[in-house]
């Protein structure tokens, strides 16, 4: 019998205009096999343990960062006798995008002939967790421009962790961390991020990176676990649940602004998908959020 991973598609505030969350957690008997649609870093603050990703597998130690790319199975174990203590953040690939660039952070993504990891020690590892701790803290308050300080905090933490994994990183051993799967996926699901919102067809993406359309749909297929169109349509409702909690524009405004040209059919998918119509989930959304304020 196969055994098929979890597959997450939900963390808290996933749905809100800042889709970020991040947590202290303790595993005492490590994490089931999962894999998920979001970008992913973890840092060990105590314990012993090992993650796996893609089946290749690396210690985890106090001082372990670990980013973990979308739809990768990993699964973590915790050392018999001892409990990993460690943050989790979960974010959209969306918070790697540079307003008025092409590509912002998401290079950090192509580097996948760099390890997915880095045993921080020392100074680097004092300032990491440093960084780490200043973004929960800001996570858990109320202050003005929390937002932004999460979003800055964020790519200050990734920077730093690429540039230690390119420092402590002999070249020699870097061959062996690089993945299965081909890299020219992520050009692809790059492009789909950025364009999804336009009017987007298999063929489109067959004539940019010059593959047939056959080929596209069975690479993006084993990536996401999901045919294009639907992994086109998660993304467009998962920015217009986004707009509906966030922001004052009509049903019919979001609908075109999500890459939905007609209102009908944005209604119609909306409600498959989510079970209620747009309006009601926007009213469920805004009276939950009522709820918690009070």
């Amino acid at each position: 019998m196969t055994y098929i991973p979890d597959y997450l598609k939900t963390y808290p505030n996933m749905n809100t205009s800042s889709p970020l969350h991040i947590s202290l957690n303790r595993l005492y008997h490590g994490f089931r096999p999962h894999r998920h649609d979001f970008l992913e870093f973890s840092y060990v603050v105590d314990g012993r343990g090992s993650e796996s990703i893609n089946d290749a597998r690396h210690q985890m130690l106090p001082g372990t960062f670990t980013f973990v790319l979308p739809y990768q199975v990993h699964e973590l174990f915790t050392e018999p006798g001892s409990t990993l203590v460690l943050y989790n953040c979960m974010f959209s690939m969306d918070l790697l995008m540079e307003p008025g660039q092409d590509e912002g952070l998401l290079d950090l993504i192509d580097q996948n002939t760099l390890p997915p990891f880095a045993q921080l020690s020392g100074a680097g590892n004092e300032r990491m967790k440093q960084l780490i701790e200043e973004m929960f803290q800001e996570y858990e308050g109320k202050e003005p421009w929390r937002r932004t300080m999460l979003q800055v905090k964020l790519k200050e933490i990734l920077v730093c962790f690429d540039r230690y994994r390119r420092k402590e990183e002999p070249l020699a051993d870097i061959s062996r961390h690089a993945p299965r799967s081909s890299a020219s996926i992520w050009p692809i699901i790059h492009y789909i991020h950025r364009h999804y919102q336009d009017e987007l067809a298999l063929s489109d993406l067959a004539s940019r990176f010059s593959l047939s359309v056959s080929r596209i749909s069975e690479v993006i297929k084993q990536t996401t676990g999901q045919t294009f169109v639907h992994f086109l349509h998660d993304l467009r409702l998962r920015h217009a649940c986004s707009l509906l909690v966030s922001t004052d524009m009509s049903v019919a405004e979001i609908a075109l602004e999500v890459g939905y040209g007609s209102y009908k059919t944005f209604s119609r998918i909306f409600r498959e998908t989510k079970g209620v119509v747009p309006k009601d989930y926007r009213k469920m959304k805004l009276s939950q959020e009522t709820l918690v304020q009070q």
